[in-house]
């Protein structure tokens, strides 16, 4: 299956990219056959993929990397790069490529010396692959001096070096570094489509995968989590509970708190998953003695791992709390439509009966001013107030209508 079947709702893009593929695949043949490069091509060294939550911004550029490591013979006969099966475009989505650097947040940022080694790796050739691929997933969490390096790195890069930068949108981005972006949009998948991914690739049922992408409104990985994931959609029922709680102030604060609760367990899962791992493995290239014992002089660098851990599991609760305002921004938006007439089609469809009751007992402002109160804790937390403080506040303004 080609890496091209993975981009839900984006034929542009992906017709856009596919010829750059191409020009970069020529290049490389060129180049490594000692003739002269095409003179007029679609490829670039960098590229900027924007668009909203769910739109497959980091799905697309793996993808693209993928098409540019692409070994397939069949493109000698006029294939288009990205096969998905050869041995680059496999090591590529599976994460192994040893010329793919893929860069996420840890924490709120994306530090300087999370992106030290990064840049100096982008000036040099690549090991196996065609292309030395650079990918930042989170290029809107760059700070000020991680940005800055990112910057002089772009605008001088070595010869087969692309960099992949994704980001919700053009804003997002340095002034100085999207202007040496190629720019690229993506749109949010229609929620057909993403219910025929989700059963063409994840095997789930076709009314399941209608519903769960119905209710994420096109949200690619919170459907595919929604529909496969019983936790997710224990989950989801409990935030979505919320609305009918906040007449009484002792149970809307009780929502508030299992909304920070639930966002702790998640971000616990994760550490169990990763944190013992990472730690197991550190300790191992540290060689740590037989009892577990560490050699002198390596207290900081656990100490440095501990940290990054903490801020990963903090990103992690944060990155749970904002699917739950999600969820809730979607439910107030149905008590609109509803309250409205307005005819729209309405995502939370499976609690119907809570949205017709939150609608007959407010009118259409109170809705509005409930989901000025979602984006107010949003952006609360943005800004770093602490987690139960927010939504806390959120739950006395969701009462108070």
């Amino acid at each position: 299956m080609a890496v091209w079947d993975d981009l839900v709702g984006q034929e542009r893009v992906a017709e856009q990219l596919t010829a750059a593929a191409r020009d970069a695949d020529a290049f490389v043949t060129a180049v490594g056959q000692g003739g002269s490069p095409p003179e007029a091509s679609k490829m670039t060294h960098a590229w900027l993929f924007t668009g909203p939550p769910g739109a497959g911004r980091v799905t697309t550029a793996r993808a693209f990397a993928a098409a540019l490591q692409c070994v397939s013979p069949d493109r000698a006969l006029g294939g288009v790069p990205g096969c998905g099966f050869c041995d680059g475009c496999h090591t590529v989505l599976a994460g192994t490529h040893a010329d793919i650097t893929s860069v996420a947040a840890i924490g709120a940022q994306i530090l300087a010396d999370d992106m030290r080694d990064t840049v100096r790796k982008s000036f040099t050739s690549p090991a196996n692959g065609r292309w030395q691929v650079i990918l930042v997933e989170d290029a809107e969490r760059l700070n000020e001096k991680s940005a800055n390096a990112v910057l002089k790195a772009v605008e001088e890069p070595a010869p087969r070096t692309v960099w992949l930068l994704c980001a919700p949108s053009i804003e997002d981005v340095l002034p100085t570094i999207r202007s040496r972006c190629r720019h690229l949009t993506l749109r949010t998948p229609p929620v057909g489509a993403v219910a025929d991914f989700l059963v063409r690739r994840d095997g789930v049922e076709p009314a399941a995968a209608a519903a769960a992408a119905r209710a994420t409104q096109g949200h690619i990985e919170r459907a595919r989590r929604l529909a496969t994931d019983q936790g997710a959609r224990q989950r989801r029922a409990a935030v979505l509970k919320l609305p009918l709680r906040v007449d009484d102030i002792g149970a809307a604060l009780r929502g508030a708190q299992e909304l920070i609760d639930a966002a702790g367990e998640d971000a616990k899962q994760v550490a169990e998953e990763i944190d013992t791992k990472e730690t197991e493995e550190l300790k191992a290239a540290l060689g740590a003695v037989q009892g577990g014992r560490m050699p002198r002089g390596t207290a900081g660098v656990m100490k440095d791992l501990e940290d990054r851990q903490k801020r990963r599991r903090t990103r992690t609760q944060r990155d749970s709390l904002e699917v739950a305002l999600s969820d809730l921004t979607g439910f107030y938006r149905d008590v609109l439509a509803l309250q409205l007439g307005s005819g729209i089609a309405i995502a939370n469809e499976d609690v119907r009966d809570a949205l017709d009751r939150v609608a007959r007992a407010s009118t259409p402002e109170h809705t509005l001013r409930r989901i000025d109160a979602v984006i107010a804790c949003r952006e609360a937390l943005d800004a770093n107030v602490a987690p139960l403080l927010a939504v806390e506040a959120m739950a006395m303004a969701l009462r108070a209508g």
